[in-house]
């Protein structure tokens, strides 16, 4: 393992009810210190593998059937989730972020309880907004609102990595940007690793210092963030470029433009 790397996967297999297998020779590397963007389309593998890093399978029915994890040089795969969390590697799921029935300060004093994680004044430093709703109801908050205190109660667990599914999910882009601004102001400052699972390429992408394309449980491309944002293929299936997909895989436009090259 690199040192400079906090996470690596190597070769990840993962197998549903024992017959369908969601990612296959997945590999990546997670750089401490940096943001690490996972896109792709819906299905395409991302949600599997921060559930196999972060120890939550067994809960899916699922399970590694080959390759390796490893956090600070030491193999994690099939570690119960509350020991990885002890480890400092904190999951933001996609769903369930908040207790609705607690206000955003009973769900701050929660996820604080017996933690010595940021302290409130850190946290309403980078999510003003929580300051001001602090005796609201988190239900009755806006989607935008229970993403920062999901990404609040999760900097409450004293994280060394964290990884968040799907921060855009539902949001305005208005939201969206500011969220993706609050989640690279946090990884700089407090010197936090983030592994983000985004549909939402373009908006990861602009925070991202590495990214991963996740195709049908395969790693399909990677590099640096500004390498992925500029590559043509990237940019027509996943950015809105000018090209037309006309309901293609990212795969089969790569084909279509090696033959295309191939023919002149």
């Amino acid at each position: 393992m690199s040192e400079a790397n906090l996470l690596e996967v190597r070769q990840l297999e993962v197998v549903y009810n024992h017959v369908a297998t969601a990612i296959q020779g997945v590999s990546l590397d997670v750089p401490e210190g940096s943001v690490v963007a996972l896109v792709g389309t819906n299905g395409a593998g991302k949600t599997t593998t921060l559930r196999a890093i972060s120890g939550f399978l067994p809960s899916e029915n699922a399970e590694i059937t080959d390759g390796q994890i490893t956090f600070r040089s030491k193999p994690i795969e099939r570690t119960p989730p509350d020991r990885i969390a002890r480890q400092g590697i904190i999951l933001v799921p996609e769903r369930e972020k908040v207790f609705s029935t607690l206000t955003v300060r009973e769900n701050l004093e929660f996820g604080s309880a017996r933690k010595r994680g940021a302290s409130a004044d850190e946290i309403y430093g980078y999510f003003p907004k929580l300051r001001e709703r602090h005796s609201q109801l988190a239900g009755y908050l806006s989607g935008g609102e229970k993403q920062m205190i999901a990404i609040a109660t999760a900097l409450l667990c004293r994280p060394v990595l964290i990884l968040i599914d799907e921060l855009s999910l539902g949001l305005a882009p208005i939201v969206i940007a500011e969220l993706m601004a609050s989640l690279r102001l946090i990884s700089k400052t407090a010197g936090l690793t983030v592994l983000l699972v985004e549909q939402n390429a373009n908006a990861a992408l602009q925070i991202a210092d590495f990214a991963y394309v996740l195709e049908g449980g395969r790693v399909a491309f990677h590099g640096t963030a500004e390498k992925v944002r500029s590559h043509p293929d990237v940019q027509e299936f996943y950015l809105g470029g000018a090209g037309v997909t006309d309901g293609r895989s990212y795969r089969e436009i790569k084909q279509y433009r090696r033959k295309r090259r191939w023919w002149g």
